[in-house]
């Protein structure tokens, strides 16, 4: 049985009525980079091979641990230049 455009609304409207605060957001997240990343597909084709292995590294370079977080960068600058 195929499920109509209305139960799939009403099944993700369930599931995600149950979720936590942080969880939520997450997925948020997900979704509106999912939208926004089906109009931009044509943004990455239009990037040079060097620049798109430099976007490859910098992600490598987060996910080993070796990015500075938002918060830790924003917290610097804002000490440097509030005394300004």
């Amino acid at each position: 049985m195929q499920m109509t455009a209305s139960d799939l609304k009403l099944r993700l409207f369930r599931q995600i009525d149950t979720l936590e605060k942080s969880k939520l957001e997450e997925l948020y997240g997900v979704v509106i980079n999912y939208l926004n990343g089906q109009n931009d597909i044509s943004d990455w084709e239009s990037l040079s091979g060097f620049q798109k292995q430099g976007l490859f590294d910098a992600i490598g370079e987060i996910e080993s641990g070796k990015g500075i977080s938002h918060k830790t960068v924003i917290h610097k600058y804002r000490n440097k230049y509030s005394h300004a």
